[in-house]
């Protein structure tokens, strides 16, 4: 099975306030918070395995029940070292995919393949708004450099946590509170987004709403619905 596993079934880009959150249903945004993979930077493991593995290979690498690739990242993203992470993989599913994911991790900077479309821009309105935005990301303490040197959009928001800095990482509810505690805000002005659903379903048990991210347009539109005085869409 590709992708990351565990995920439940959510709608892309509406508003989610369920559990803890429900109680903060229509109560006015005053903190974005953003998730940085694939929702402000594009990151794709595949990309870097394209120069040197068959598609066969790159595919079962991506199978999380053959080489245990999300479960290694979950452990780095939750604060293992790289070596860790390498030697998870040896232990747990061999070392022909453990020497893949060395690999993977030496070549880490090509799967930052670029800015997620419209996202600078949209930091860019709601700072102009008075939103305060900030970053709450699942990201390997290491890696995160290689990330943040490459892209200026992870410097333009007003705070940031990393789980592998912290030791603690999405979806659990404590990385959430810890966050909304590191930046000095209330989850009932804030909202989260994030391109998994488990992540929603985290951020929701904080007291956070969210929005699972898909589509830069429709979360604008989203945003406006909510109350932000962000420019809409042209049509």
């Amino acid at each position: 099975m590709k992708g990351w596993p565990g995920e439940p079934e959510m709608q892309h880009d509406v508003l989610v306030a369920q559990d803890e959150a429900s109680e903060s249903s229509g109560k006015p945004i005053t903190d974005v918070i953003f998730d940085f993979g694939n929702v402000l930077v594009y990151w794709d493991p595949e990309a870097v395995l394209i120069p040197r593995y068959d598609q066969s290979i790159v595919d079962q690498f991506l199978d999380n029940e053959i080489s245990g690739f999300y479960d290694a990242n979950d452990q780095m993203d939750g604060g293992a070292s790289l070596e860790e992470g390498y030697a998870f993989v040896k232990n747990k599913h061999g070392e022909y995919w453990a020497d893949v994911m060395q690999y993977y991790l030496d070549n880490f900077v090509d799967s930052l393949t670029g800015v997620v479309p419209g996202a600078r821009v949209l930091i860019n309105d709601l700072r102009k708004a008075g939103i305060r935005v900030w970053g709450l990301s699942n990201w390997q303490q290491d890696l995160y450099h290689i990330a943040e040197d490459r892209f200026e959009i992870l410097h333009d928001l007003d705070g940031k946590v990393i789980s592998g800095n912290v030791k603690m990482r999405k979806p659990h509810k404590e990385i959430f509170e810890y966050a909304l505690n590191a930046f000095g805000i209330d989850a009932s002005g804030a909202v989260f987004i994030d391109d998994k659903a488990m992540n929603i379903v985290g951020a929701n048990a904080a007291g956070i709403r969210g929005i699972r991210f898909a589509d830069p347009r429709a979360l604008r539109e989203v945003l406006i619905e909510a109350g932000l005085p962000i420019p809409p869409v042209v049509r």
